[in-house]
């Protein structure tokens, strides 16, 4: 045992309460959305302990969070939906270098059209690439009395990790049967990570999160999203709340502004949670999702990583001026992952303004 169970009793109490639509009007901070390598350096470990640890990562992030004062729950990083490609039979290398941020695939299970029709869903879900990680990470989450916060991987970033992003999309434009084979087989195997999830726990104590960088407009356009990503994506959420999930949390990340219309039409739950990019303005986000779900974001990670003390300060406090108006809550947090090697100062920076604002 690396940790003190009694540690984790307050954590995630606050998130919880917003969940239940409770104390609405007071912000929450998340210090590093899903990619918390901060935590497990900020505890002495490895960053890529948070990929492939889960009682290590499971602890730094608690620890962590006592230290700055966080509402995040503790969840198993993920890198570029590399999940899938592992799961597949592909191939990974485990982030080692000062700037590596994720897992990047070294060899995709998909390299030809012929592989398009030969490749299959893993016979056992459960054995998949990470997934027993993942288990782990949610026994421990359910043994504390935390939501259970397994990721799901959207539809879009399955395809593009069975194949890589260049060849999906030359086969979204020439061959796009292709792309779309693949895309069902992503999202068939999404619904059964999330089915696995909702046997072995309540559902009603499991809260998902997806996201869907390769959805954005610096990569597809909405003709494309309305064709390729929002069909699957649509079928996806919709199978989450029929297994009696109440929560999706979606961040909807990069420049998807001329998406957001879309996107609003893909249920997340009551309340869901969204999160967005510095790309998308936070009055526009509450706009479009305000009713229906909790916001968060929007940070620049770059900003918190490299910017001065000062301007991240009033990012924050702007963020915090414009999210506390979401009618169902506001969660304070970077727009992105942050890179491990982030200064601690800058990140005690969102607890200050965030403890500044609501004092």
């Amino acid at each position: 045992m690396l940790g003190f169970p009694s540690y984790a009793a307050p954590t995630g109490a606050r998130f919880k309460h917003l969940l239940a639509g409770e104390n609405v009007t007071q912000p929450l901070v998340w210090l590093y959305g899903a990619v918390p390598t901060f935590a497990l350096q900020n505890m002495g470990y490895p960053a890529v302990a948070a990929y492939n640890d889960p009682e290590k990562s499971f602890w730094s992030q608690i620890k962590t969070a006592e230290m700055f004062g966080d509402d995040g729950i503790p969840r198993m990083a993920v890198g570029g939906a590399s999940d899938v490609t592992w799961a597949f039979g592909g191939e990974i290398k485990w982030p080692t270098g000062e700037y590596d941020m994720a897992p990047v695939a070294t060899r995709y299970p998909v390299t030809t059209e012929a592989d398009v029709q030969g490749v299959r869903l893993p016979l056992d879900i459960a054995n998949a690439g990470p997934l027993p990680k993942y288990l782990m990470l949610a026994q421990l989450q359910h043994a504390h009395n935390l939501p259970v916060f397994p990721f799901i991987t959207s539809p879009i970033e399955g395809a593009r990790s069975l194949c890589g992003p260049e060849l999906l999309l030359r086969w979204m434009i020439k061959q796009p049967e292709l792309a779309h084979r693949l895309l069902r087989l992503a999202t068939d195997y999404s619904v059964a990570v999330v089915q696995l999830f909702a046997k072995r726990y309540p559902p009603s104590s499991i809260l998902v999160y997806l996201a869907a960088p390769t959805a954005s407009n610096q990569m597809l356009s909405p003709r494309f999203f309305q064709t390729f990503v929002l069909p699957y994506q649509l079928e996806l959420h919709k199978e989450i709340l029929a297994t009696g999930i109440r929560h999706i949390y979606c961040h909807i990340c990069g420049e998807q502004n001329k998406n957001l219309s879309l996107w609003r039409q893909i249920p997340m739950g009551d309340p869901g949670i969204v999160s967005f990019g510095h790309e998308v303005d936070l009055a526009t986000a509450i706009e479009h999702f305000g009713a229906q779900c909790i916001i968060a974001g929007n940070i620049e990670p770059a900003v918190i990583h490299l910017g001065p003390p000062e301007e991240i300060y009033r990012l924050c406090r702007d963020a915090l001026e414009k999210g506390h108006r979401a009618p169902r809550g506001f969660i304070l947090m970077p727009g992105c992952g942050i890179p491990p090697g982030v200064p601690p100062y800058h990140l005690y920076l969102l607890t200050k303004a965030h403890r500044d604002f609501i004092a």
